[in-house]
């Protein structure tokens, strides 16, 4: 069974940056594979005041972040650019 995937409001502003930087093909396929199986590695967890949160890479500076349910079977996307900014 596929997991189903929200964006926070901040991903769809990342989305147009992470196009604009030619790493959509990159995001796409993160989805997919967190589509399948979120718990598939290399993942990282997150802690500190993202605690309860995973996180992969887009590529060295960007990272998809994202919070798993799995009593809903969602996975709640909150940001696809770098969390350094």
């Amino acid at each position: 069974m596929d997991w189903k995937i929200e964006f926070s409001r901040n991903v769809f502003k990342d989305a147009k940056k992470l196009k604009s930087a030619n790493l959509d093909s990159n995001l796409k396929s993160l989805l997919e594979i967190l589509k399948q199986n979120p718990y598939e590695p290399p993942y990282e967890k997150l802690s500190g005041n993202l605690q309860g949160y995973f996180s992969r890479r887009i590529n060295i500076k960007h990272r998809l972040v994202y919070a798993i349910n799995e009593e809903t079977k969602t996975i709640r996307v909150v940001s696809v650019w770098s969390h350094y900014e």
